[in-house]
């Protein structure tokens, strides 16, 4: 598989980063040389200097070969240029789209229907916000995904000491958790992660993700002791793109909104959008002014300043004067892992859901879905059993499944498995994978080819 990336910042980095450890052949394009000396002094990829939208460009990079654009410059129109052009020149290369300005949000079904045939529009900011909508609807996950439509429900619960888990089997969770059908599929700790066997057991401090049928979610949280009352009144520090975005989606639910916002001007536009939310101008790292707003009577802080330093002080500050849960905005992936330490856990990425959202589009066979796990660590997949596939018509157990990748979920219609040794993949079943990072390119041949042929 060949792939152009045009754009060499963080989203166009990180992807051709992935795809290169997955051994794809990627050429990256960008008119900054600094970006692309990053590029190609770090990763296994060719670069290209110059217009990501100049058709000779294109053909430098070998744009009539490729089986993917995928155009994320920090430009939408150089993005949609490029498509164009690419569509000229290779009518058959797919082409994948990050568009953020919020003006084409009603447009995102024509450019995908019309020329230059688009086949996604991707914009970071609102895989953002239905991040942070599924944490304010779980206060007491760190990390939050869905699947299947929301029918099967990814979750990542801290345990916290003095609970009852402390020490417990995994084998005899079922027991503990009674009817709930749930299944753990990671285990993350002191910063490794483990694909747990019939060997390990849990343990205080543990970062545990599971998997589970909606229905038996909140049972699943209480048992582990994450019962809270429900979110009403959310605190937004940070009015610009992403904070009007949640704000206008949390009025339609009828959440309570505040917004802090510390550009005077930002503020009159806000308070224009917005029909309901409250906007208050000041600095939303001064603790009289969260003192004055009753920040203790908050249910759920979001930080979302284009500052990432602010975002993390902010929201540490507000965990000390008693705000029930803080979501953080963060761009830097090297951030992620030294989180945890500092209490930060609640972390939102638009870099990263624009990266989830990529991903799914590229991966070989039927993926429908992808959720990125501890910053770039793990990724979970959802994916369409293909009838040539050999996962199916034999007990997982007899499978030569790679290693580091574990089947978590089986969905056959409306029926959802939590699936054992002895669960049988059937043709067209939706399956849901938890696998390491390395093991990834293994699992899409699996998805795709005869286990034994790799």
């Amino acid at each position: 598989m060949k792939i152009v990336i045009i754009g060499a910042g963080e989203v166009g980095y990180h992807v051709a980063r992935r795809l290169a450890l997955e051994h794809k052949d990627v050429v990256v394009v960008d008119r900054d040389g600094a970006a692309l000396r990053r590029v190609s002094d770090s990763l296994d990829v060719q670069v290209v200097r110059g217009e990501g939208g100049s058709p000779l460009v294109l053909q430098e990079a070998g744009i009539r070969e490729a089986e993917i654009l995928l155009a994320v410059t920090d430009s939408d129109e150089v993005n949609l240029v490029a498509c164009l052009v690419t569509d000229m020149l290779s009518p058959n290369t797919r082409k994948l789209v990050r568009i953020r300005n919020a003006d084409f949000d009603a447009c995102h079904s024509l450019l995908r229907e019309g020329a230059p045939h688009i086949e996604s529009v991707i914009n970071p900011e609102i895989e953002a916000v239905r991040t942070i909508e599924r944490l304010i609807r779980l206060p007491g996950a760190v990390e939050a995904g869905e699947l299947v439509g929301g029918l099967v429900q990814f979750v990542g619960i801290r345990l916290d000491e003095g609970s009852s888990m402390d020490g417990m089997p995994l084998p005899e969770l079922p027991k503990y958790l009674g009817s709930a059908k749930v299944l753990v599929a990671a285990v993350l700790r002191d910063e490794k992660l483990i694909i747990p066997s019939g060997k390990d057991f849990l343990k205080a401090g543990d970062l545990v993700y599971l998997v589970s049928g909606k229905k038996h979610l909140l049972q699943v949280m209480e048992a582990f002791g994450k019962a809270s009352k429900p979110v009403r009144r959310v605190l937004i520090v940070g009015g610009g793109r992403l904070g009007l975005r949640l704000a206008a989606s949390l009025e339609k639910d009828h959440y309570q909104v505040k917004i802090i916002e510390r550009r005077s001007d930002r503020c009159r536009e806000l308070a224009a959008r917005l029909e309901k939310a409250v906007i208050l101008h000041g600095d939303g790292s001064d603790q009289s002014l969260l003192a004055e707003e009753n920040v203790r009577g908050v249910d759920v802080m979001v930080t979302l300043t284009g500052d990432e330093q602010t975002n993390i002080l902010v929201s540490l500050l507000a965990r000390k004067m008693g705000v029930g849960a803080a979501i953080t905005r963060l761009t830097r992936f090297a951030y992620f892992p030294l989180m945890s330490s500092i209490g930060v856990h609640q972390i939102v990425s638009p870099r990263l859901s624009a990266i989830d959202s990529i991903l799914q589009h590229i991966r070989r066979g039927k993926v429908l879905s992808t959720l990125s796990i501890q910053g770039e660590q793990a990724e979970v997949m959802e994916a369409v059993a293909l009838p040539t596939s050999d996962i199916v018509g034999r007990p997982l157990s007899q499978l030569s499944f790679p290693k580091g990748a574990l089947v978590i979920t089986i969905i056959r219609g409306d029926e959802i498995i939590i699936p054992s040794g002895d669960s049988v993949i059937a043709p067209d079943d939706r399956v849901v994978i938890f696998a390491r990072r390395k093991s990834v390119p293994k699992v899409e041949k699996a998805l795709t080819v005869k286990l034994e042929y790799f």
